[in-house]
């Protein structure tokens, strides 16, 4: 009896319902998005079945773009290979300091110890007025007419690599004036005229490449833009229609937005596909010209980040092609 008139006499605490407005605003917030989603699925999807419904002015709008993007990226690839063949030019540009005539050999060795020890300089090889006989005499084959010489007329040579760079003239010429004012030396042979022109010639290139790469952006652009255009003409009723229900631009924007996209897309990955079969077809040749001047070079094409990059370069330029035709024109259709 006194549990029952505890129960009874203790008050009962409930607990207050939760609020069904937070719930139910997260509720239509998160339909919202899923709606938002699927209509940009759905637009996209149907976007490309249009473009696939159509496969020969797709395919011939998807090449013209690939050809005009493939232009720019064939030139980069070039420059990039000439780059990775002039890698080893540094260590060939080599500088040559001729000794008097006649110099004792202990003297020489006292001046390559010298440069060999500057921070200019590396390689540093000293070749005696003997070993320069023998070798001017075994790669021109006149042996007998050197040896009935009395006296060996080849100074001694120490011949070194610059650690400073051949595009730093300034730096190399220093250099060659540090090497001139050493006793006991004659002339210091630097011919370096012919890599600083190939420098600049690689110069030249690099802003070939950024120019056409512009020039044919636009171009992409413009092919995109008219296309878009074309697509809008088509559909002109159709956009009239949506409009007069309440469409609104962005609602009627949106499908051609993600054909420039795939325009982009198409044209991108052509032109990945047409400068790989090009650099196929040509390394063999190059690679067995290149083998006679005893090089091992491999011609290279795109990286994976570079492959990349040229798709999602496309299909930026489709969608902002897309986005100008469609801000131009839509706005001058109304119901």
């Amino acid at each position: 009896m006194a549990q029952t008139r505890y129960n009874k006499t203790s008050p009962v605490k409930k607990t207050p319902p939760p609020s069904k407005g937070a719930s139910s605003s997260k509720v239509k917030v998160f339909d919202r998005l899923s709606a938002y989603l699927a209509h940009h699925r759905l637009t996209a999807k149907d976007s490309l079945l249009r473009l696939l419904a159509t496969p020969v002015s797709s395919a011939m709008t998807w090449l013209v773009l690939a050809i005009a993007l493939a232009l720019p990226m064939t030139l980069y690839v070039a420059m990039e290979n000439i780059k990775q063949l002039s890698g080893s030019w540094q260590q060939t540009s080599q500088i040559s300091v001729f000794l008097k005539t006649g110099l004792q050999e202990s003297l020489g060795l006292k001046i390559h110890k010298q440069i060999e020890g500057w921070p200019e300089t590396t390689e540093v090889r000293y070749i005696s007025a003997d070993d320069a006989l023998e070798q001017f005499s075994s790669s021109t084959g006149l042996e007998d007419v050197l040896a009935s010489l009395d006296t060996n007329p080849l100074p001694p040579v120490i011949s070194l690599i610059p650690e400073i760079s051949t595009t730093d003239s300034q730096g190399l010429a220093d250099l060659k004036a540090k090497l001139e004012a050493l006793p006991n030396v004659d002339s210091v042979q630097l011919d370096m005229q012919w890599v600083q022109r190939l420098y600049q010639f690689m110069d030249l290139g690099q802003r070939l490449v950024w120019a056409l790469g512009l020039l044919l952006g636009l171009a992409v652009l413009l092919i995109i833009g008219n296309t878009i255009r074309l697509a809008i003409e088509n559909r002109r009723d159709e956009i009239r229609v949506v409009k007069l229900v309440g469409g609104t631009d962005s609602f009627v924007r949106r499908p051609f937005l993600y054909t420039g996209v795939w325009y982009g897309l198409g044209g991108g990955i052509l032109a990945w596909l047409l400068l790989a079969l090009g650099l196929t077809w040509l390394s063999g040749p190059v690679e067995q010209l290149i083998s006679l001047y005893g090089s091992d070079f491999q011609l290279k094409g795109l990286d994976f980040s570079n492959s990349l990059m040229l798709v999602l370069d496309a299909m930026a330029l489709g969608l902002l092609g897309a986005w100008l035709a469609v801000g131009r024109h839509i706005k001058q259709i109304e119901p």
